[in-house]
């Protein structure tokens, strides 16, 4: 059996990496990256650090409109499906590879696998929920993390091929985050005390393309008068500083740095005190490690993680966020929602039965 994996953007480098080493014993697995992600520090750093193998194919698509990226991967995509003739094309998560890589395959008739299936915040504002939505109805088997990603499928009529086997970011998180206390130095290269700051994302186009959205975050984080270290998405790097954004946290406690490799990541989370954030990723990881977790949105794909009280929604409030900054204190420990931290293999076990 040959299976075609799917991969563009950080999060799915991530992904892939459990369920790759353990198809790897069953099949022969080409590796596609398609460029979605190509600075150094987005990309190529989590291949040398993760041990990611490298990719048969890099399509090089880089930056581009919602419309010009999706376009360009399904263009150059098409060509190595046709000389790679995979018995199985696999798919994780919501970016614009996953979408592209969902609509190749299935205009090609190739058996479409997607992991992390049955994911919905319900705001189709989102693209990343359009890219949801259409991946999960041309698929054929649809691996979802948690039961209530298995709900959603079927409230859309989608039951057929669903399976349940937890979440393989899980998996990831309780292999590298071992590996992290033990080789990331990135407390000490910042001057960072464990618990004594805060962590910040900001990626999500909503935010960025959005100059008063981004304003009003900046705005709050400075305000906070809390340490903030804020590893910053090249994207947003750019619109801040094309824009003057720059002078909103001059002077504040915020420590804005470049965006750093997976183990220093992982150590930051873990350490942080709070975690403030507009990433799905990052939302969970947060969970995982017992770190309390303010989003900033006003929805999430991860709905448990708000249920059991480890996240919140400040949608772009600023007093609401600055409230929470201060107040939002989880109370006893998180439970366990997302697998028994063996979700890559049970998705090749499953794999071998195609």
């Amino acid at each position: 059996m040959k299976i075609a994996t799917i991969v563009g953007a950080r999060p799915q480098f991530i992904k892939s990496l459990p369920v790759s080493n353990e198809i790897r014993k069953i099949a022969k697995e080409v590796l596609i990256h398609t460029g979605q992600h190509y600075d150094y520090n987005m990309s190529e750093v989590f291949f040398k650090e993760m041990g990611i193998s490298e990719p048969d194919y890099n399509l090089g698509v880089g930056s581009g409109s919602q419309a010009i990226q999706t376009a360009e991967i399904l263009f150059r995509l098409e060509s190595v499906l046709v000389n790679e003739r995979p018995d199985v094309v696999i798919i994780y998560g919501d970016t614009n590879s996953t979408l592209a890589g969902a609509l190749a395959a299935s205009k090609l008739h190739i058996l479409i696998v997607h992991v992390e299936a049955g994911l919905r915040s319900f705001d189709k504002r989102m693209p990343e929920e359009i890219n949801r939505i259409v991946a999960d109805h041309v698929s054929d088997i649809l691996f979802c993390p948690t039961q209530t990603a298995v709900d959603n499928l079927k409230n859309e009529g989608i039951a057929k091929g669903v399976e349940l086997v937890g979440d393989v970011m899980y998996d990831a998180a309780l292999h590298f985050g071992k590996l992290a206390k033990e080789k990331s130095s990135i407390l000490e290269e910042l001057d960072l005390e464990p618990k004594g700051y805060m962590l910040a994302t900001i990626h999500r186009a909503a935010n960025t393309d959005n100059l008063e959205n981004l304003k009003t975050l900046l705005a709050a984080f400075a305000e906070s008068g809390k340490a903030i270290v804020f590893p910053i998405h090249p994207r947003t790097r750019k619109v801040i500083e094309d824009n003057g954004l720059n002078s909103i946290i001059s002077g504040s406690s915020i420590k804005m740095v470049d965006a750093v490799g997976y183990l220093d990541f992982l150590r930051l989370e873990q350490s942080a005190s709070k975690i403030l954030t507009d990433s799905g990723g990052v939302q969970k990881e947060a969970f995982f490690f017992a770190v309390p977790c303010i989003t900033l949105r006003d929805t999430t794909e991860w709905v448990e993680t708000v249920e059991y009280g480890w996240n919140t929604l400040v949608n772009i409030d600023k007093d609401l966020l600055l409230r929470q900054i201060v107040e939002f204190s989880p109370i006893g420990e998180p439970p366990r929602l997302f697998g028994d931290g063996r979700a890559a293999l049970h998705i090749a076990e499953r794999l071998t039965s195609i």
